[in-house]
């Protein structure tokens, strides 16, 4: 039995980077002997066991073969004879097809190594082109590994331009391009992933609500950097500079989706984008089965975020609107979710960055002054009319936090 380091694990030690998970592969062993060793199987599709005392995942060296379209379409053979040469080159990059041995011996069969060192993402070879998945992944390591300066090697990028052009990625599963869209967003440069998929051709498949963002003008005076999908890159960004939630970078990828849409003779104002927006982002979450929290802060946020930009503006009636809109009272915690994403709004335009966002902080003390309100007092003493008597109570309270604030 040998047993080998592989993946990321390997990967993330030669960059200098904390190790969290390591993933194992034991060659020259069978499923019955690994279980008479005391391993647990878990493996559905292929034999991986759980270690009997870590719980770690070990998993046999195996090959596989493309037998039908899409990621799932591979049949895999697990074998005492199946090399890890053999195991590594069906891996998506170079990068992650390198293994250590328990002496500490980089195995690198395919040159992860020197992409490592010249900051390369690159295919290990023409099976790359069997898994849709792979343009996935590799769009989600660019914006991983972008603030050390890797980029997509040219090889690469033409070969998942093939994928797109042959449908490949048209075969793929809606919970699968969220799973790798959502893993894409938590990174610290979400923006590369978009520009990857986009310069392959792949996002115009996946999301191509986002994709028609690029090339459609804004007000230079609201939005010096003018296009709304270099706009949209900017605002995850600072999303992510933030430390954001994915339901806030979601929100924060979403909010203008309805300007792709605005009709010509109105460019560059956007009149009624956010209600386009909203529409735009249910039809996206019913089709990549996006979850029920990124979609329902997302449609907050679109639908009421030129409002709240402007909040410190706004009437006492049209303040109440904004925050029962928002169902502030009811659920705090989303609202202050909503906050975030609409401060990341403001600052991803060019050279906002670093101004401050009044908005914030003026309608977190409005929730307050609503949140003082002795409800239950108002509705001991009010029958049928116990809703109207509430709606002029909180009206009556944001009138005096207006006043109270200029």
């Amino acid at each position: 039995m040998k047993t080998y380091t592989v993946g990321g694990a390997v990967r993330d030690q030669l960059l200098g980077l904390s190790v969290t998970d390591r993933d194992y592969v034991v060659v020259g062993m069978t499923p019955h002997q690994m279980i008479e060793a005391g391993f647990k199987p878990v493996g559905a599709d292929f034999p991986v066991f759980l270690h009997p005392k870590t719980h770690e995942e070990y998993a046999l060296a195996r090959t596989e073969r493309k037998t039908g379209p899409g990621y799932k379409g591979f049949t895999f053979h697990a074998a005492p004879t199946v090399t890890l040469e053999e195991d590594l080159a069906r891996r998506d990059l170079t990068i992650n097809a390198m293994a250590r041995d328990d002496a500490g011996h980089i195995i690198d069969p395919y040159g992860g190594q020197a992409d490592l060192n010249h900051k390369l993402l690159r295919h290990v070879g023409d099976a790359f082109r069997e898994d849709p998945v792979r343009i996935l992944r590799t769009a989600r390591f660019a914006a991983r590994f972008a603030q050390m300066g890797f980029t997509v090697a040219g090889e690469t990028m033409a070969l998942m331009r093939e994928m797109v052009d042959a449908g490949e990625v048209d075969s793929l599963v809606a919970e699968r391009v969220w799973q790798e869209l959502a893993r894409g967003l938590a990174e610290a440069t979400p923006s590369r992933m978009f520009e990857v998929l986009r310069d392959c051709g792949a996002l115009a498949h996946i999301a191509p609500e986002i994709d028609r963002l690029w090339g459609v003008p804004q007000s230079s005076a609201v939005h010096p950097e003018i296009d709304t999908g270099v706009h949209v890159m900017m605002v995850i960004d600072y999303a992510a500079q933030t430390k954001a939630s994915l339901p806030v970078r979601f929100a924060a990828l979403t909010h203008d989706l309805g300007k792709a849409v605005t009709p010509s003779q109105f460019l560059p104002r956007h009149p009624g984008h956010e209600a386009k927006s909203v529409e735009l982002i249910d039809a996206m979450c019913a089709r990549l089965r996006i979850p029920a929290e990124c979609r329902d802060l997302a449609v907050v946020v679109a639908r009421w975020h030129g409002e709240i930009h402007n909040a410190l503006g706004l009437s006492a009636d049209k303040l109440l609107a904004l925050l029962d809109g928002c169902d502030a009272l009811r659920r705090p915690e989303r609202f202050f979710g909503v906050l975030d994403a609409a401060a990341c709004d403001h600052h991803g335009r060019k050279g906002f960055a670093m101004t401050p966002y009044l908005p914030h902080d003026y309608l977190a003390r409005a929730l307050v002054r609503l949140q003082s309100i002795d409800f239950a007092h108002i509705a001991s003493k009010h029958g049928a009319g116990v809703a109207a008597a509430i709606h002029l109570a909180k009206f009556n309270e944001m009138q005096t936090f207006i006043n109270e604030e200029q």
